[in-house]
């Protein structure tokens, strides 16, 4: 039975976080990690018996991390009224900067999930959910955009993001963020809406 000190936990899975943004999935190992989070040798396989399970665990972990902020900036949203258009804008520039290697990490391990069903089915997680959440925060916000539109916000803001987080870090500003944002809310509209 692996040791059940989650704060040790956290550690390893964050540092396996960090270390798939900067060296991605090879870079990826049971020494790096332990190295990174600097723990002992054989710390790291006493909670992650392979590399497939630390690859799982830092996908739980990217998960919850993700849910956790997405509920913040949800609640920080109702303080203050805002405009789809300024909600993407901030969320995608956070994410592309300050989270940048979060969402490294996040398309590292996408990839790799193609050629493993259990890391598949941990990240799973951030799909299913994406579009419930992101209806749940329009209803709470009073946006309007249809509910039918929520799963190509998605995937064009999945797209931006990827462009973003792959991008020279020097290169992404607001404005180039907003430009983006307006570009995929245009895409959102139906032929009515833009009329």
């Amino acid at each position: 039975m692996p040791p059940t000190n989650p704060a040790r936990r956290r550690a390893l899975t964050d540092a396996a976080i960090a270390l798939l943004a900067s060296s991605g999935v090879h870079g990826l190992t049971h020494r790096a990690v332990e190295k990174e989070a600097d723990l002992p040798p054989g710390t790291a396989s006493n909670y992650f018996r392979d590399r497939e399970t630390l690859l799982v665990a830092a996908a739980e972990r990217v998960v919850e991390l993700h849910h956790t902020d997405t509920g913040q900036a949800t609640d920080q949203a109702t303080d203050r009224p805002a405009t789809l258009d300024d909600l993407l804008t901030e969320s995608l520039f956070t994410a592309a900067t300050t989270l940048r290697d979060r969402y490294l990490a996040i398309f590292e391990l996408q990839l790799e999930s193609v050629r493993r069903p259990a890391l598949a089915s941990a990240l799973a997680g951030l799909g299913e959910a994406a579009v419930r959440i992101t209806a749940g925060q329009h209803d709470k916000l009073g946006l309007t955009l249809p509910r039918e539109k929520i799963p190509t916000l998605i995937a064009l803001y999945g797209g931006a993001l990827f462009t973003l987080v792959t991008a020279p870090p020097e290169t992404v500003d607001r404005d180039v963020v907003q430009t983006l944002v307006r570009t995929i809310l245009n895409g959102c509209a139906s032929r009515e809406e833009k009329t």
